[in-house]
């Protein structure tokens, strides 16, 4: 096999795959060396400051996550693709200025990022393996979209794709922020991009805005007071002295992304599965608590927002609803699950209907 390898040309194919991935929808191809050894000492530094908060699996996986070839053996290179989401929808800061709106992050305003962005990266191992022929073994090919312990963020800006901003998300001159990662693990020796370089300069303005204070320094996420872990990673009770921060906020966060100069250039994705689903957008906050558990499933199926459950669901819209400037449509929402069968909605819709009855 080594001999057949030495016949193919990797930079072209290197480049054909770049093109086959336009083709696919995906806005950008690259490819990174899978030796992320440079890395380890960050994330251990971050899981060691509990950082990572109930994320158990993030400790779980420890190193692995810097280490592809471990993760699948026979790597020799990750292809790395993104994919921009950003839909056309209500205007997001109007929405998150009415605090009778629920705000959900502008990435599961549609359909589950996981099906799309797995479905068409198989699609591309699959067309790599077609082309390399019948003649050779099949490559070792995995597919993930941030379903896998690798740093994806890490990756993709080993593989040219971008770089990491101060909110620890990536972020490209031509498109900002909005997009999603994947990544194929590949035993195929294909030459590695140039890494991209930092354009962040002097600007904070994503440490500045963060509602809860949750970007503790450039490059470092405590995700314990993110709002995206609070509304959708913690399974428990939101800790109260957050609670008003969260705001209306119910379902992630996008502040930081709202403030980074470079989502200026970003443009709505052409991508229908993006698009916005069942008025998502402009929803409010009394409207969403009221839907059962049925509703629930039957309007989130196929979203990313059914893996938190109608529980969860409820006891971040009940926070929403604290925040919320009181009214009788408001009080008379909470009142009406005081008595949840949960008790972890019941607590919330506790502490909300006591900041009313203090505000009154």
């Amino acid at each position: 096999m080594e001999h057949a390898l030495d016949s193919i040309d990797w930079t072209a194919l290197a480049a054909d795959i770049k093109t086959w991935g336009g083709e696919l929808g995906f806005d950008a191809v690259g490819i990174a060396d899978p030796d992320l050894g440079g890395a380890e000492g960050g994330l251990l530094a971050w899981l060691a400051a509990g950082c990572q908060g109930e994320m158990d699996y993030m400790a779980r996986h420890g190193t692995l996550r810097a280490r592809p070839a471990e993760l699948v053996p026979g790597t020799r290179s990750v292809i790395v693709a993104r994919m921009n989401y950003l839909p056309a929808a209500a205007d997001a800061r109007a929405n998150l200025a009415d605090p009778r709106r629920a705000y959900l992050s502008r990435y599961a305003l549609g359909r589950d990022y996981h099906r799309v962005l797995r479905r068409r990266l198989q699609q591309l191992a699959l067309r790599i393996g077609h082309e390399l022929g019948p003649d050779l073994p099949p490559p070792v090919q995995r597919v993930f979209t941030d379903s896998a312990p690798l740093l994806e963020v890490e990756l993709a800006a080993r593989a040219g794709l971008g770089w990491r901003g101060k909110h620890t998300l990536l972020l490209t001159r031509e498109g900002g922020s909005w997009f999603f990662l994947g990544e194929i693990c590949t035993s195929l020796p294909l030459p590695a991009d140039l890494p991209a370089t930092d354009h962040c300069g002097s600007c904070r303005a994503c440490m500045d805005v963060c509602p809860t204070e949750a970007i503790v320094a450039p490059y470092r996420l405590d995700a314990r007071r993110c709002i995206a872990y609070l509304t959708i990673e913690l399974r428990g009770s939101i800790p109260e002295e957050l609670r008003p921060l969260v705001g209306n906020r119910v379902y992630g966060c996008d502040d930081c992304q709202l403030a980074c100069p470079w989502n200026r250039f970003a443009r709505p994705s052409p991508e229908h599965d993006f698009a916005v689903r069942h008025g998502l957008d402009t929803a409010t906050l009394v409207e969403l608590f009221g839907w059962t558990e049925a509703r629930f499933r039957e309007r989130m199926a196929g979203s990313a927002i059914l893996r938190i459950g109608h529980e969860r669901w409820l006891r971040n819209l009940a926070v929403g609803l604290g925040n919320a400037p009181t009214c009788p449509e408001v009080v008379g929402a909470l009142e009406a699950r005081r008595d949840d069968a949960s008790a972890l909605v019941r607590e919330h819709v506790a502490w909300a209907l006591a900041r009313h009855a203090g505000s009154r």
